[in-house]
């Protein structure tokens, strides 16, 4: 489901303030409006640029870079071999990654003899604000750096992420063959290649997405409404908004109707975001002109977002 267009007022900038009526609307002098001191002519002018266009793949991350993400903000999997009685085992391990995503976890001898061959897998899971948890299944081979350099670097890896030396006779690497990655449980899964999953980038935002999205849900759960209301195009009220998760190309929001149902919908940023900083910006700016748009202050020069997924209902 995706959805276009995106403006929040978090406590980053100004907050948003309702304004009261003004008694001639003709006329609304710059002063009265707080957000007026924000560069507002740039979000007004790129929210209908083609970067808004519903259905446009670059609206949300592609599977390679959203496995990516999840890998690099995990640290714990279930890595699955074949036994000799010819059935899979699944143990929990931690793991870090290595700037190509490999994940290198730290095994012992003992659990390494119940497997029959170096196939394996490992499954990572990613909890999104309680509300979605999208995952990805590594197929590949389980091996031993053969490169001494490799492993004393894969070594000083782990100690980085996780403070402790380990051995590192015990130290594996799984070289990637592919990976399957799904937005959440029960869902279908998308295949992807182990090139494409290496010459991914994880999301630029992903050490701040948690922090933000739940600075919004505590502080500026109007703006959540309001894109809602003003940047999607429902034909039901909604009961209850949460925005989701973020990323560099956008925000997904989970909106409940009980007559309707549950329903996910993304709304893209105007144009990609970098950094925290970037972030917050289209955030305050969209939301400014989601606010002057419901108060009839300008009309609306975009394109609603019109595609819903609905989901099973699990509450927000």
């Amino acid at each position: 489901m995706l959805l276009q267009t995106q403006s929040l007022t978090l406590h980053f900038l100004p907050p948003l303030i309702p304004f009261k009526p003004i008694a001639k609307p003709q006329f609304i002098p710059c002063k009265q409006i707080p957000f007026r001191k924000l560069a507002l002519k740039c979000s007004v002018s790129t929210v209908s640029c083609p970067t808004t266009h519903v259905g446009i793949s670059n609206d949300k991350p592609f599977p390679a870079e959203a496995s990516r993400t999840i890998m690099e903000l995990s640290s714990i999997g279930t890595l699955s071999m074949l036994t000799s009685e010819g059935c899979p085992l699944g143990v929990g391990v931690r793991f870090a990654v290595d700037d190509e995503g490999s994940p290198v976890l730290c095994v012992s001898d003992s659990c390494k003899e119940l497997s029959v061959d170096k196939k394996s897998s490992l499954h990572v899971q990613l909890d999104q604000c309680g509300s979605r948890t999208p995952q990805c299944t590594i197929q590949g081979v389980l091996d031993k750096p053969k490169d001494r350099m490799i492993s004393k670097r894969l070594h000083s890896m782990w100690k980085m992420r996780f403070g402790e030396d380990v051995n590192e006779e015990l130290i594996y690497v799984v070289a990637v063959e592919r990976v399957l990655q799904m937005e959440d449980f029960a869902e279908d899964g998308i295949w992807v290649s182990s090139s494409d999953y290496r010459n991914a980038s994880p999301d630029p935002l992903r050490h701040f997405a948690e922090k933000i999205v739940n600075e919004i849900n505590l502080n500026n759960m109007e703006d959540v409404y309001r894109f809602c209301n003003i940047y999607v195009d429902l034909d039901f009220q909604v009961l209850e908004a949460k925005m989701i998760w973020v990323d560099r190309l956008g925000f997904d929001v989970r909106i409940s109707c009980p007559q309707k149902g549950l329903f996910d919908v993304r709304i893209p940023f105007p144009t990609e975001v970098t950094d925290e900083k970037g972030a917050k910006s289209s955030f305050n700016c969209m939301s400014q002109q989601a606010w002057e748009v419901e108060k009839n202050y300008q009309s609306p020069n975009f394109k609603k977002v019109k595609h819903l997924k609905q989901i099973p209902y699990r509450g927000l």
